[in-house]
């Protein structure tokens, strides 16, 4: 039976570096955020679904759906980001399990899922265990400002329509501290990773 590892992380956290060095050890990662771009791509069911709820004013003209545009209509309405939200995340749930069925039958012994939103989401029922990239607020902040070329209010912003960092540490089963260098945060993988007799 394969280990289900639920990986998240706060924005800036750098839960996608602490991935992308799981990929390298060999431990396949299968990405949220990759599966809902998919998920929406031209001819998918969610697409249809999307169109039909939102019209075609948010297609460009090569039929795609305009990013931007339905982001600029649900960021402001509750209501439609809730709906948008209900066409979308039972597409990436079952696009996600069919990748965690095929790493299986692969014969997988780990099988991480990288889910930004996984306690938002409500969505540790898919996971054995839950590991938390976790980053100190100051540090957090300016890997932000840095990375996005954001103002500090703008950043802030960003940062606080999330569940602070500190609330997710008390629900994880284990937190990687991300506040040092690249070489202390590979260390605490390896450990993990040790523990969890994967390699």
């Amino acid at each position: 039976m394969s280990l289900i590892i639920g990986l998240t992380g706060g924005i800036a956290s750098g839960k996608s570096t602490v991935s992308n060095m799981l990929k390298d050890m060999n431990i396949p990662v299968v990405d949220a955020d990759i599966e809902a771009r998919l998920a929406v791509e031209k001819g998918e069911p969610a697409y249809h679904k999307i169109v039909e709820a939102f019209g075609e004013g948010i297609l460009l003209s090569n039929g795609e759906i305009d990013r931007q545009k339905l982001g600029s209509i649900i960021f402001h309405d509750t209501e439609k980001r809730q709906l948008l939200n209900g066409i979308v995340h039972p597409e990436v749930r079952n696009r996600m399990n069919k990748q965690i069925e095929g790493a299986r039958k692969r014969g997988e012994k780990v099988i991480v899922l990288d889910i930004p939103l996984l306690f938002e989401s409500k969505l540790t029922h898919m996971a054995d265990k839950t590991v938390l990239v976790n980053v100190d607020a100051d540090i957090q902040l300016k890997r932000l400002m840095e990375r996005n070329q954001l103002t500090k209010e703008e950043a802030e912003a960003r940062i606080n329509s999330q569940m602070p960092l500190s609330e997710k540490v008390a629900l994880a089963d284990v937190v990687i501290n991300n506040n040092g260098s690249l070489a202390e945060t590979r260390k605490q993988i390896a450990e993990l990773v040790k523990n969890w007799g994967i390699s």
